[in-house]
C-alpha cells in the first residue's frame, strides 16, 4: 500500500501539472464498492469544477474543487474551494496525469478530462481504493483522524505514546495516532532510532521517543526527496517509479547483512505485518 512519501509524491505531482485545470468530462467505471458517494453524484458535482488545489492528508490525495464564478475572472483572483474529492489509493492504486489518446490502461475506474486536454486517471486493479466527494457547505473538510508525523511536535508525540500497551511498531501503524505511516516506514524509522519493534510504546523514554520523532520525520522527507519506495506496483503521477527502496536499511532485507554493523537482519511477525529489524544495532 502506498504510504505517506508515495502519497505526497503523487499529490504533489498532481497539483503541478493540474492546478487551475477545469473539468470538462467524467468517466467512471461501474464499481460501486469504490465509491464512497454515489458515482453519478461525483460525476454531476465535479463536472466544471476548477482544480485549485491537490494536496495529501494522512494516506488521502485531496483535491481542492471550486465552481467558477458567474462573469470573468481577474488576473489574480483566487477561487476559494467549495468542494473536495477525495482519493485513497488502497492496496495498488495510481492517480495519473496523462493525454486522452494515451493508452488507457485495464482496471482504470475514473478519467477526469481537463480543459487544457490533460486527463486524470484513477487506475486500481484489486480495488481497495476509494473515491470520495465532499460539498463543504454541507460539512466539514476531510482530516486524517491522526497527527501528521512531518509536523507533529515532541510533546504532543511523546503524549500521543504515553501508557500505550501496544509495541512500537503497532502503534506507528495506528492511524488514529499517527496519519500515513506505514510497514515499510516504521520499520525503518525504528532501525534509524535504535529501538526494536516489539518494544511496548508506553515504556519508552521521552528521549528515546524524541529520538523516534526525529528519525521518523527525517525518513519520510528522503523518502519524499527520492520520490517514494517503488517496491511493488507504485508509481508517480507521471507513471514513474520511485527510488528510497535503494536505501533502505531493514524492510525486506531480511538475512542481509546490516548497513551498519553487518549483523544479519531479521524479520518477524508483529501486528499482522511482517517487521524488519537489527538485533544488535535496535535496543
Amino acid at each position: 500500500m502506498p504510504e505517506l512519501p508515495e502519497v505526497e509524491t503523487i499529490a504533489r505531482g498532481v497539483h503541478a501539472r493540474v492546478r487551475g485545470d477545469r473539468i470538462v468530462h467524467v468517466w467512471f467505471a461501474a464499481h460501486p464498492r469504490l465509491f464512497k458517494a454515489p458515482a453519478a453524484r461525483q460525476a454531476k458535482s465535479l463536472l466544471g469544477r476548477v482544480l485549485v488545489a491537490v494536496h495529501r492528508t494522512g494516506k488521502h490525495i485531496v483535491c481542492e474543487l471550486a465552481a467558477l464564478p458567474k462573469g470573468k475572472l481577474r488576473a489574480g483572483d483566487e477561487l476559494p474551494p467549495d468542494t473536495q474529492w477525495i482519493v485513497h489509493l488502497g492496496m495498488t492504486g495510481r492517480l495519473l496525469v496523462t493525454t486522452p489518446d494515451a493508452p488507457v490502461a485495464p482496471h482504470t475506474h475514473a478519467r477526469l478530462e481537463l480543459e487544457s486536454g490533460k486527463e486524470l486517471r484513477f487506475v486500481d486493479p484489486r480495488r481497495f481504493g476509494k473515491l470520495d466527494f465532499r460539498d463543504l457547505a454541507r460539512g466539514e473538510a476531510f482530516n486524517a483522524a491522526g497527527a501528521e508525523p512531518l509536523e507533529v511536535e515532541q510533546e504532543v508525540f511523546t503524549a500521543i505514546f504515553r501508557g500505550r500497551r501496544l509495541a512500537i511498531k503497532a502503534a506507528l501503524l495506528n492511524q488514529s495516532l499517527l496519519s500515513g505511516v506505514g510497514n515499510i516506514y516504521a520499520d525503518e524509522s525504528l532501525f534509524h532510532a535504535g529501538i526494536r519493534p516489539r518494544r511496548s510504546a508506553g515504556r519508552l523514554t521521552k528521549t528515546e521517543l524524541e529520538r523516534l520523532r526525529v528519525a521518523l520525520k527525517s525518513v519520510l522527507e528522503h523518502a519524499i526527496r527520492l520520490g517514494g519506495s517503488s517496491v511493488s506496483d507504485y508509481v508517480d503521477a507521471d507513471g514513474m517509479p520511485g527510488f528510497f527502496q535503494l536505501e533502505h536499511c531493514v524492510y525486506l532485507r531480511t538475512g542481509l547483512p546490516c548497513r551498519t554493523c553487518k549483523t544479519p537482519i531479521r524479520r518477524i511477525i508483529l501486528a499482522g505485518r511482517g517487521t524488519h529489524f537489527c538485533p544488535n544495532c535496535q535496543r
